[in-house]
Order: structure tokens, then sequence, then C-alpha cells
């Protein structure tokens, strides 16, 4: 049996290849997730041949909403998303501590963005951040075909019964960790 972590930041890490490395060593893959495109690049450079690793491109959600993410970066996603099978950590993320009310909108737009580009390429694997957004998380992954041409995965899932039961019948996976 293999073991794989389905969520490992690598791109901030800066000794990620010896990271890598040690994984494979102990029989351990690596779902890679990103924040950036930028990130991805950098991870694609260091650790994407790496058979052990999965390098997810991503655009998350809180850099989305305070703007470290701009409009160059959702279209550089969108140009790159078509060359991997691997997305996240996208998705969207409502809560009061991480982001300001007046970033749902943009978040919302940004994501469907994401997944519009995701649905592109049947299998593609989607990594998603989902924090008091699930409701609307599940709209859009209907709206654009992703529920139907992807493996969607709640890396992190605070939604209530109903919207679990909608994820789980809708053919959503769900990553857990200790919390």
């Amino acid at each position: 049996m293999r073991l794989f972590d389905a969520h490992v930041h690598l791109d901030f890490m800066s000794n990620a290849p010896e990271v890598v490395a040690d994984a494979a060593r102990d029989g351990l893959d690596l779902y890679a997730a990103t924040v950036t495109p930028a990130g991805y690049t950098k991870a694609l450079a260091s650790v994407g041949s790496r058979r052990n690793v999965y390098l997810a491109l991503g655009l998350h959600p809180w850099w989305v909403a305070d703007g470290r993410c701009d409009e160059e970066d959702v279209c550089h996603f969108e140009d790159l998303a078509g060359a991997t099978r691997w997305l996240g950590e996208v998705g969207l993320d409502f809560s009061d501590g991480h982001t300001p009310p007046n970033s749902h909108r943009r978040q919302a737009e940004t994501f469907a963005r994401v997944c519009t580009a995701a649905a592109q390429t049947p299998g593609t694997v989607l990594s998603i951040h989902s924090v008091r957004a699930a409701g609307t998380c599940l709209d859009i992954l209907a709206d654009t075909g992703c529920l139907t041409r992807c493996r969607c995965v709640f890396h992190w899932f605070s939604g209530s019964s109903d919207e679990l039961h909608r994820a789980v019948t809708s053919g959503c996976w769900f990553s857990v960790n200790e919390m």
C-alpha cells in the first residue's frame, strides 16, 4: 500500500526537492497544491518531474480576495490549466477571518473561470478550498460541468449537513486531516 498526502504546499518550502526525495524514499506520494500560477511554475521547475509528485496548478481564494492574484494571474492560470490534470488549491473562502465580504463576488467569478478551464479536460482533479461557501462552490461546479467532468475533492469543507449530502451525492470526494 502506498501512502498519499492529499494536500501539501511544496511551493512554500525552501527545501522542496529534499522533502520530495524523503517522501519518495518513504513510499509517499504528494498532491502538491500551489496557491498561484507563479508558484506552480516555480515548483514545476524544481520538483515537477518527480514520479511521486502530482503538482497542482493553484489560484487560492485568499490571494484572489486580497488582490495578490490579479487579472493577469487569472489569465495565466487559464493558459496553464490545459497542460495539467491537477488543479489546486482553488475555491472560495467566505469566512470573516480571512477574506473581506466585498471579495466574495470576485472570488466566485474567478472560481467560475477556474472551473470552466478545468472542465475542458475531463478527468481533471481539483483540490477545493471551501470555507463558508459550500453551496456557492457546488453551484459553480455544477454550472461549469466540473461535477460531471472532473474529480472534485474538497480539501476543507465547512458546509451544512445538507450541503455535505449534496456534495456526496454529486460525487465529490473529501480529503481529511486531524481537525
